[in-house]
């Protein structure tokens, strides 16, 4: 188990992607942005996850230039969006994506959702990105198991992570022992199912039992998923909270009480029914 903010996990391609990151979600370009990921770097964090979508690349690369930290200790992912998806378009949006954050290579860049036939095509662009070196690995978020078997039937390279959204109310068991079998590395997006798990009783009675907060206690049960996890938060004291999670360790009959609050309930979309952009 991971026991600080630097230990990472090895991608079956031998890259290393630390266990816990930044998301930067739904945070504003700007300010609001620049600020929430030179906190997270300065309080640790060595990964941080943004999107075309999130409109907000520009601000994590200024934060990234500013925290005086070697571009070749951070761990930067971005997503390729709907509306890019396609061979050329594709190549074209990353490079748009490397232009806003100012850097010369990307770490992870991501399929951000699988639409409906454009993916295979979008999948070889990465594939060509990963080839030509200008991204360390390439990966798919919100797929599905029938969406990873039809991508993997006839592509190159297989997917080194999975990032989905993962969470107490949304326990995708099939999905995590699929990847697993893989070897595609499971990330959890909205971990706290975007707030809305941290009045949960039976999450509320086990933090007290640890002395930490519901936030750290699905925090720590991602990890020992063996998920690795991107919360977002734009205050410096819950960045900083949410990376405290390295000194406890959830009993088997703790992590099976929080396997049951499932509901396959999503804040987000379905994949199988998310069409915006495309």
């Amino acid at each position: 188990m991971p026991t600080s903010l630097k230990d990472t996990v090895t991608l079956h391609n031998g890259v290393k992607m630390p266990w816990v990151g930044l998301g930067v979600f739904k945070v504003s370009e700007g300010e609001e942005v620049v600020e929430s990921v030179k906190a997270a770097i300065r309080n640790g964090y060595i990964s941080i996850d943004t999107a075309a979508i999130y409109k907000n690349e520009e601000g994590v690369g200024q934060a990234i230039r500013e925290s005086g930290v070697p571009r070749e200790e951070l761990f930067i992912t971005s997503k390729v969006w709907n509306s890019d998806q396609g061979y050329e378009t594709t190549l074209q949006a990353f490079e748009t994506s490397l232009n806003k954050l100012g850097l010369d290579y990307l770490d992870l860049y991501l399929i951000h959702w699988p639409g409906v036939d454009k993916y295979k095509d979008t999948w070889k662009a990465l594939e060509k990105l990963y080839k030509d070196g200008r991204v360390r690995a390439i990966g798919v978020s919100n797929f599905l198991i029938h969406h990873l078997e039809d991508l993997m039937s006839d592509c190159e390279i297989k997917p080194m992570v999975n990032q989905v959204e993962f969470h107490p109310h949304l326990t995708q068991k099939e999905l995590l022992a699929f990847c697993k079998k893989e070897g595609i590395q499971m990330e959890a997006w909205s971990p706290l199912k975007q707030g809305q798990l941290l009045n949960e009783p039976v999450l509320v009675d086990i933090a007290h039992k640890y002395n930490k907060s519901v936030a750290q206690v699905i925090l720590r049960w991602d990890l020992q998923h063996e998920v690795v996890t991107i919360p977002k938060s734009i205050k410096e004291h819950r960045i900083i909270e949410n990376a405290d999670i390295f000194d406890f360790e959830l009993s088997a009959e703790d992590m099976e009480k929080i396997d049951a609050l499932n509901q396959d309930s999503r804040a987000g979309s379905h994949p199988d029914t998310m069409r915006v952009g495309f």
